[in-house]
């Protein structure tokens, strides 16, 4: 069990305030202003404890590093901007996917991430 030290908290307000999945360095960059002095061994560090304990939960995008959640959120999809490289939540579903399996094959999950540009980059 990890201390409640300030830099955990720093690092959990991050991630809880955030409204999209951020990568080790994200939430480095942001908590590191709350909790001075902030490693980025120490983020890594505090992650992993927070994903042993179910409250993190890992986004992985092909060909990129993981970014990560709060734990216990309704099933959900991704969308990857190609331009920034920021990853954001899509809540909806399109379901049944199973459908799409070969005949005589049963799907245990699915994973779907989308493409594209963000709002803010496509704005620019």
């Amino acid at each position: 069990m990890q201390r409640n030290t300030r830099q955990r908290q720093a690092i959990k307000s991050v991630i809880e305030r955030a409204d999209r999945p951020l990568s080790p360095q994200e939430i480095h960059e942001a908590a590191a202003r709350e909790a001075e002095g902030l490693g980025l061994a120490t983020v890594y560090r505090t992650i992993k404890g927070l994903v042993e304990a179910g409250e993190l939960t890992p986004v992985d995008v092909p060909g990129e590093p993981p970014r990560y959640e709060p734990g216990g959120k309704d099933h959900h999809h991704h969308f990857h901007c190609t331009r920034c490289g920021r990853v954001f939540e899509v809540e909806d579903c399109p379901g049944r996917l199973r459908d799409l399996a070969p005949p005589g094959f049963r799907v245990e999950g699915h994973h779907l991430t989308l493409y594209g540009v963000c709002a803010e980059c496509a704005g620019a």
